[in-house]
């Protein structure tokens, strides 16, 4: 017997699965301002673990909004990031999403010292010379350059840094790593910690950040 489907608009396809994710939460709190974030990543990915994983520094949400609507852009480590992120908004705000890791110089870089693209992308980035909103999704190799460059007062302080890379190598320490350092410097962040996370999660974050940036100008 076939499946008959209700004929629904996307807008409430969204409504029924965030109340969905709720009910299943089993009426846990989160605090406001991190709430959208929670539920934008768990809608994204259908995993509950990311109620627990997820952490945000003090503010973390907060600085991520006021650098939005400031106007501040997204470096980020992959393309599926980069295209997942709703560039209209951030646009509107004034701000854009750079992603160097296919650049050629990057990647004829990468080549000569024999590390790897996301490491030279990240100098890129570092090398704009301007505060960014950092959003890694997949390298933890990143988010280790990231932590030498600010060790090396080589990048301005990041505005917020969404660190989200998911696999088995590297990736577990690199998030613990890059808590302690931008702790050390009283930088914002969002980190999913353990294995799990990915480029899907983090343009979730961004969006979420992006739509909290949006209702807060149109109020």
């Amino acid at each position: 017997m076939n499946y008959q489907f209700e004929p629904m608009t996307p807008m409430e396809i969204e409504r029924r699965s965030m109340a969905t994710i709720k009910k299943e939460l089993g009426g846990r709190v989160f605090p406001p301002e991190v709430e959208p974030v929670v539920l934008r990543v768990i809608h994204t990915t259908a995993d509950f673990d990311y109620a627990d994983s997820l952490v945000f520094s003090e503010g973390a949400v907060e600085a991520g909004i006021s650098a939005l609507r400031g106007g501040s852009s997204i470096v980020t480590d992959t393309h599926m990031a980069q295209s997942g992120i709703n560039g209209r908004v951030l646009g509107s705000f004034g701000g854009k999403v750079y992603n160097f890791v296919s650049d050629p110089d990057v990647s004829a870089e990468a080549k000569r010292r024999g590390c790897t693209r996301s490491v030279a992308a990240a100098e890129k980035a570092a090398s704009l010379g301007i505060p960014l909103i950092w959003a890694v999704g997949n390298a933890p190799t990143s988010l280790i350059r990231l932590c030498e460059l600010l060790e090396e007062d080589a990048v301005p302080a990041p505005l917020l840094v969404i660190g989200v890379p998911v696999g088995f190598v590297h990736v577990v320490e690199a998030k613990e790593q890059l808590i302690a350092t931008l702790s050390e410097r009283s930088i914002p962040y969002i980190v999913a910690r353990g294995r799990k996370g990915g480029s899907n999660v983090a343009a979730a974050v961004c969006n979420a950040l992006l739509y909290q940036a949006s209702m807060d100008r149109r109020e």
